[in-house]
């Protein structure tokens, strides 16, 4: 007696688990923390104007984690505690910064023959604009509240004046041109690495601008009311 023969059904196949974890994608803060790292390179001389720029346009294009890291792979740690802060992870350390909103505006600072003044305790956020046309712009850091750690200043000066005054103990850097004018910034770099920094780039034509550290005002002294104020 013969055996009919059956065709043996196939045996369902179990999906394999990936085993790669799912690309995160990437936030602004992601992208501000490469793009701080990249700054401090550029200014230590880690990368040329070049490489730079061309890092720091990767950086925006990013769309995930995996894609920022490897712009910075062959750079130095910059935690406070010697290691790289993980994406989203804060480098504020003891400055304690506030929290930060990436889609704050920037604050205008005008003054057509006139003059414009901002000091005091004030917090400032991630850019301000100083505008002078035959008029004078003072900007004094020397009590503000940093709210995160990178400032930028664009200060633009036509037959007038902006003055930025800034604590001892930060770092200062700019990037700017004189034309008939005067553009100077007196570069700092901090000892700690979580300090704030304060970048003023921009330029004069017939005019002056100017940024400064003011002899013995330190952000230190700041840090318990910068605590108070943010509820840190």
């Amino acid at each position: 007696m013969d055996l009919e023969k059956h065709p043996q059904k196939p045996v369902a196949q179990k999906p394999v688990a990936s085993a790669e974890p799912p690309a995160i994608r990437a936030s602004d803060a992601d992208r501000d923390r490469i793009a701080d790292i990249l700054r401090e390179a550029l200014a230590e001389g880690r990368l040329d104007a070049e490489e730079h720029a061309e890092r720091i346009d990767s950086v925006y294009r990013a769309k995930t984690v995996a894609e920022l890291e490897p712009l910075v792979r062959d750079l130095p740690v910059t935690g406070a505690d010697g290691r790289r802060p993980a994406p989203g992870e804060s480098v504020s350390g003891s400055y304690g910064y506030g929290p930060e909103d990436p889609t704050a505006p920037a604050e205008n600072l005008v003054a057509i023959f006139s003059s414009s003044t901002r000091r005091g305790r004030w917090r400032i956020g991630r850019k301000t604009n100083a505008f002078s046309l035959f008029g004078n712009i003072e900007i004094d850091l020397t009590e503000a509240l940093f709210g995160q750690r990178t400032t930028v200043i664009n200060a633009t000066s036509i037959f007038g004046n902006v003055e930025i005054t800034v604590p001892e103990n930060i770092s200062l850097r700019g990037n700017g041109t004189g034309i008939f004018g005067n553009f100077e910034v007196v570069t700092l770099e901090a000892e700690e690495r979580d300090a704030p920094t304060v970048i003023v780039n921009g330029y004069s034509v017939f005019g002056n601008v100017e940024a400064k550290p003011k002899r013995g005002k330190f952000i230190a002294d700041l840090r318990n009311q910068l605590r108070k104020h943010f509820g840190h």
